[in-house]
């Protein structure tokens, strides 16, 4: 069982993503696995961290500016640990149903995970709330507003990832 902690880390635009982080960061403590819930802005350091999981909400094809600038920013210390990258954003259940390919925007996180030898990436469903702020988030919500995060989907990536840990020497 790794004994360093893990560092779970997202950029988050609206919170969403930043619930998707702590859902698996929740999992992680449940697995018996020490977890830290950050955001990608406020981490200086990847000192003390064994593992990484890395998140980012996916706006108009983009992954979020802070996970990008994370990845950036520690890509020599990321690539000596285990890494995990997700995505989440899609407003319908696409990223249940479908390969990640096929999701708008997975392709930055695909990019990504590939840049830090990710051990595996994945894409989840977003969340946009109704009364949305922003002309484009609102003019969205009044079409696509809802929750489309599989929480049960979620912690089963996390369970994995939490197994796969404890199986490390």
């Amino acid at each position: 069982m790794t004994r360093e902690t893990v560092l779970v880390v997202y950029g988050s635009e609206r919170g969403g993503t930043a619930e998707i982080a702590q859902w698996i960061g929740d999992a992680l403590h449940q697995a018996h696995l020490s977890a830290e819930v950050k955001s990608a802005r406020e981490v200086r350091s990847l000192g003390g961290y064994g593992a990484v999981i890395l998140g980012g909400a996916l706006y108009s094809g983009l992954w979020h500016r802070h996970a990008r600038g994370f990845a950036r920013r520690f890509t020599r210390q990321l690539r000596e640990r285990p890494v995990w990258v997700f995505g989440s954003g899609p407003l319908d259940h696409s990223a249940d149903q479908a390969n990640p390919e096929k999701i708008f925007g997975a392709g930055a996180v695909r990019k990504a995970a590939q840049r830090l030898n990710a051990r595996d990436y994945t894409i989840f469903g977003g969340r946009l709330e109704r009364d949305a702020r922003g002309f484009i988030a609102s003019a969205m919500a009044k079409n696509q507003a809802g929750d489309y995060r599989d929480r049960d989907r979620i912690r089963a990536w996390a369970k994995g990832i939490a197994d796969e840990l404890s199986r490390a020497p």
